[in-house]
């Protein structure tokens, strides 16, 4: 199955680079390199990985700048960033820029292969009806005024605004929205939509709500529809 699964290291670090290669080899991935951020997406198009590694450093573009673009674009093949920096706001501008995950640096090399393996495993599912396994067929629900489109992951709010999610975004949205009025707690969505071995906080849930909710124009004091129980997760609420 790995051997199908294609990964681009883009790291300027030739010894991290060189590193990740042979490691995500090892696993069984085809594998895929480039050193410079303005050579980022001219090495994505040719190669067409079906997972990128991201470095936020990067000579010529930087990481989040090359995120923004590919979301911009269209491009949702799923993004892992590394960072070296430990501070939250550059962890939430890397999830704003469109990253589905991130991992700081210095990182344990099986940290991070787990990662990248619930992060393939998510999409996949999030491509996959809940029955059978069989393909989803693309459609759209509504929450709010906010029409969300699954074939695109865009949302239009009702000012004629466009947002994009993000695949975790899309994942937690549609998950929430299939279990309407129900409170769900953290380890659940968690476990849902990041995976079952998911090595980090609940912030990082916290944080995909935060966006959600700026994203479907329900950001403020008191959300109406996307709602926080507190001391145990979310509920998303449809008020007639």
């Amino acid at each position: 199955m790995n051997a199908d699964t294609k990964i681009l290291v883009v790291e300027d670090d030739a010894s991290i680079r060189f590193g990740l290669v042979e490691v995500f080899e090892s696993e069984g991935f085809a594998t895929a390199a480039c050193e410079r951020g303005d050579r980022a997406e001219e090495a994505i198009a040719a190669e067409l990985p079906d997972l990128i590694i991201l470095d936020i450093m990067l000579p010529g573009k930087n990481g989040y700048e090359i995120c923004r673009d590919l979301r911009r674009g269209k491009c949702r093949v799923p993004i892992l960033m590394l960072t070296a920096k430990g501070q939250e706001i550059d962890k939430v501008v890397g999830l704003d820029s469109g990253a589905d995950d991130y991992v700081t640096k210095p990182f344990g090399v099986r940290e991070l292969v787990a990662r990248v393996h619930a992060l393939l495993r998510r999409i996949q599912r999030a491509e996959e009806a809940d029955t059978g396994g069989s393909p989803a067929e693309p459609g759209s629900f509504q929450v709010g005024d906010a029409v969300i489109d699954e074939a695109t992951w865009e949302i239009t709010r009702g000012d004629g605004e466009t947002e994009r999610l993000t695949p975790k975004e899309m994942e937690l949205l549609r998950f929430l929205h299939r279990h309407p009025g129900k409170v769900l707690s953290r380890d659940v969505l968690l476990d849902a939509v990041w995976g079952v071995r998911y090595f980090g906080t609940t912030r990082t849930l916290d944080q995909c709500v935060a966006q959600l909710r700026k994203k479907i124009g329900d950001a403020g004091s008191s959300p109406r529809f996307l709602r926080t129980v507190h001391g145990v997760g979310y509920r998303l609420d449809q008020p007639s």
